[in-house]
């Protein structure tokens, strides 16, 4: 009983991780995209070393709405 229970919860841990890998895969991905091809003027990077909070306000919220929406598509 003990070693089913043991072994349910590194299967359900490491189904957990992978996931999280790929919702972060994909964030960082989009946010690179949107870095290239969508805000060719603006460097992110460059703005968030400056200390520019409107850009890093932007970032997160990218980061986050690319991260709903895989967890939605991950649930199924």
């Amino acid at each position: 009983m003990e070693t089913d229970f043991i072994l349910a919860t590194l299967f359900n841990l490491s189904v957990n991780i992978i996931f999280t890998l790929i919702a972060l895969g994909v964030g960082v991905g989009a946010l690179r995209v949107i870095d290239q091809y969508l805000l060719k003027s603006v460097d992110i990077e460059k703005e968030l070393k400056a200390n520019n909070m409107a850009v890093a306000i932007f970032a997160s919220t990218v980061l986050i709405f690319v991260a709903l929406i895989v967890s939605f598509g991950l649930k199924g």
